[in-house]
């Protein structure tokens, strides 16, 4: 049943009461006597009928200003401010990471376990990366994010480059997002005190899209180290790979060859050959405390 606009819905209808029609107080409250109220009979009109004539202008009130305050009466205090209870935490915003700052008692034998760092752990595919930096990130005594840009880059899941297919346009622009994406985070995370270590297969030979890259969306505070075995160590953990992360032995082969250009660049470089992930993992502890004492120029 439909009802005019504006007009209010009847009440709801109650088992054991009638339909609602004539509803008033009387009827839900009777007196004494029980029964239907009586209905009074019709009376006559107070003044004489006439003929229907075209109607009055209806009168309307002149409108009356708003009252105001009385003069000399102070406004109305604001209402107090709803307190906020939704758990909102201001968080520092994230900026270029500085280089890490050594304190005077630590300036012999500083301490990469409690220091709030940026790292990148470069190196070629199967070279340990991320195994590494997880159990790194894992076993620190401060808190520490591990990202790794592989995982940042396959969040695109439509349009995928696909590593295998080789380098091209597509390829390049999805890294360069996820380069920067990563670094976006890095920063945020230790603008509010959590260390971070990033992991990426950098070209030396490719130091615009690679190194430089990194430094630019992190900030000259980011101490790079380079995880280099051997090739057969390299070929037999690529093998054990599945989906787009396994590469050909030729492609392995031709990327652990470029990332040789690493000697001589003065960054440090852990060969993990003969090292499982906790011992890597407590040399790359040794290396950042040198790091830090003396930061590498790259």
């Amino acid at each position: 049943m439909q009802h005019p606009v504006g007009s209010p819905l009847p009440p709801p209808h109650q088992p054991g009461h009638g339909p609602a029609v004539g509803w008033s107080p009387a009827a839900h409250h009777p007196g004494p006597h029980q029964g239907p109220a009586p209905v009074p009979p019709p009376q006559a009109p107070e003044y004489p009928m006439r003929a229907p004539g075209p109607a009055a202008p209806p009168q309307t009130a002149a409108p009356q200003p708003a009252p105001g305050p009385a003069p000399g009466a102070h406004p109305p205090a604001p209402a107090p401010p709803v307190p906020d209870t939704t758990g909102h935490v201001r968080l520092p915003p994230g900026g270029p990471v500085a280089v890490p700052s050594v304190p005077p008692a630590m300036a012999a034998a500083p301490d990469s376990t409690t220091t709030t760092l940026a790292v990148l752990l470069i190196g070629p595919a199967g070279a340990g990366k991320t195994s590494v930096a997880k159990y790194w990130a894992d076993h620190r005594r401060v808190p520490t994010a591990h990202i790794s840009l592989d995982d940042v880059r396959e969040w695109v899941r439509s349009g995928f480059a696909d590593p295998q297919t080789g380098w091209n346009e597509h390829s390049e622009a999805q890294y360069r997002l996820a380069r920067r994406t990563c670094g976006f985070s890095a920063r945020n995370f230790l603008a509010n005190g959590i260390s971070c270590i990033l992991d990426d297969a950098v070209f030396p030979d490719r130091p615009v899209v690679g190194l430089g890259g990194w430094k630019r969306h992190v900030g000259p505070g980011l101490l790079p180290v380079v995880l280099l075995p051997g090739l057969d160590i390299v070929l037999e953990r690529n093998a054990e790979r599945s989906g787009n992360r396994r590469l050909t032995d030729e492609e392995v082969a031709r990327i652990h060859g470029r990332m040789a250009g690493w000697y001589g660049s003065g960054l440090p470089i852990i060969d993990n050959s003969q090292l499982d992930v906790p011992e890597t993992a407590q040399v790359l502890n040794e290396v950042l405390s040198r790091s830090i004492a003396s930061p590498p120029s790259w």
